[in-house]
């Protein structure tokens, strides 16, 4: 969800307006996912890397994401979505972390749409913690490293740790990557889960992300021929 900060910059406005204009897109796109039939959602919201921003600016998208999850908990539960937060919860502030548990907690029977957040989170990092997982089943006796298979790795991963339960059946990897500002790069996002993701690249500013963004988005995933390396 990339131009924010640009957007701020372009009318004038201080970077706090744009994240909070970015806010607005989000919770729309939400509700066009429901509308159009999309089970789940991923958006990368903070990367490991964001912590070296300025301690300002992180304090004030910490507070800006609990302020936010607060307000529109009752509305997740009512419009029946799972919220999930993946990354290294551990770093966010105690009071982010209560508010991430108890997200998780009431929505966690809901099944119209699985709406996964990525905070703190690094793909390559997702990837060395799955490795040291199934390393310590090695070294405990437990797994032969001849058993280690694309299917082991990928359920230690957090993305599979956190949605595994969901509507009782394992989620899929993503059938379409949208990134917004002009950026064409995956940024440590999910690195695992895209090998045969399709991939829309748009010059929007994601303050400005709308409908018709998003069913541009549609329309050129509905083009692609998924063959996954084989021949039709």
């Amino acid at each position: 969800m990339d131009g924010n900060s640009r957007w701020a910059k372009t009318k004038g406005l201080p970077t706090a307006f744009g994240h909070e204009k970015g806010v607005d897109s989000l919770l729309n796109l939400v509700k066009m996912c429901v509308r159009w039939g999309v089970v789940a959602l991923t958006v990368y919201a903070f990367s490991t890397e964001n912590w070296l921003r300025p301690k300002g600016e992180v304090d004030m998208l910490m507070g800006l994401f609990e302020r936010v999850l607060q307000q529109n908990l009752a509305a997740l539960e009512r419009e029946n979505i799972c919220l999930r937060v993946v990354g290294e919860i551990h770093r966010l502030p105690p009071s982010l972390q209560r508010a991430v548990a108890e997200a998780h907690e009431r929505t966690a029977g809901n099944t119209a749409l699985l709406f996964t957040i990525g905070v703190s989170y690094s793909g390559r990092q997702d990837l060395v913690q799955a490795c040291q997982a199934l390393a310590r089943k090695v070294s405990e006796g437990g797994l032969d490293p001849s058993e280690i298979t694309e299917a082991s790795i990928s359920a230690q991963l957090g993305m599979a740790t956190e949605n595994s339960g969901w509507r009782g059946e394992p989620v899929g990897d993503p059938d379409l990557l949208l990134r917004t500002s002009g950026e064409q790069r995956l940024s440590n996002f999910l690195l695992w889960q895209l090998a045969y993701t399709e991939l829309f690249f748009m010059d929007t500013l994601w303050p400005d992300f709308g409908e018709a963004d998003f069913v541009k988005a549609l329309e050129h995933y509905s083009r692609r021929e998924r063959r996954f390396g084989g021949r039709r």
